[in-house]
């Protein structure tokens, strides 16, 4: 009797349709998809649109810790036994997201080899930003901060191309992700502009030629 040969899994295809513990859902800008202090109980993968993960301090100062895009999880903490919500997130456009159960996931990455590597390559590429970005606060001046979260906004440096286009942010927000004012984060975007770095059309146009700003004078740490 012949033996079924068992179909290639792809990450992405499982990932694009609803199924036993996943579910697909389409949020509208601003809308949250959970608030610090809701049970952690999923893992979630953007099929499209970007997101901002917000903390709230007991003073009730509120800090911008990360914005995500495209291909990319968020509350995996829930896997390592954080029961919790620790950040809200709110979408920044219209979104197309995947919740995936707990259970779920964890079911699948025992079980899909090819699902494994890609979880845990987000992993890692998650641990290696948020280590860059500790460099970047301690070593770096606020001008070089803006530079280089306009470019990770843009996806450069990311697989697939850069996007032409940054959703609107205020620079409110920019200014809370890199740690300075709104009214330095102004003038920088000025000068940006001025330099051909930048336009704004509707959104803010990142250029390739502002990695300039951020490659001239890198920090320099002994290996």
């Amino acid at each position: 009797m012949a033996i079924k040969q068992r179909l290639s899994f792809d990450p992405k295809t499982f990932l694009a349709k609803v199924g036993e513990g996943r579910s697909i859902d389409s949020y509208s800008k601003d809308q949250v998809v959970f608030s610090q202090g809701d049970p952690a109980d999923a893992v979630f993968y953007i099929q499209k649109g970007k997101v901002k993960v917000t903390v709230v301090s007991e003073q009730g100062k509120e800090a911008v810790v990360a914005i995500l895009g495209a291909s990319d999880f968020f509350g995996e903490a829930c896997l390592a036994g954080q029961t919790r919500r620790l950040a809200t997130v709110a979408v920044m456009a219209d979104s197309v997201i995947v919740r995936l159960e707990k259970a779920a996931i964890i079911r699948v990455i025992h079980i899909e080899p090819a699902f494994s590597e890609l979880f845990i390559a987000h992993l890692l590429d998650r641990t290696i930003r948020v280590e860059s970005d500790l460099v970047d606060q301690l070593f770096n001046s606020s001008e070089k901060r803006l530079a280089r979260l306009l470019l990770l906004l843009a996806n450069f440096g990311k697989e697939g191309k850069p996007e032409p286009l940054i959703a609107k942010i205020s620079q409110e927000t920019l200014a809370e992700m890199i740690g300075t004012t709104r009214s330095r984060v102004s003038f920088f975007m000025n000068k940006f502009r001025q330099l051909g770095f930048i336009d704004y059309n509707g959104g803010i146009a990142v250029h390739s030629s502002l990695l300039n700003a951020v490659l001239h004078d890198q920090p320099q740490i002994k290996i």
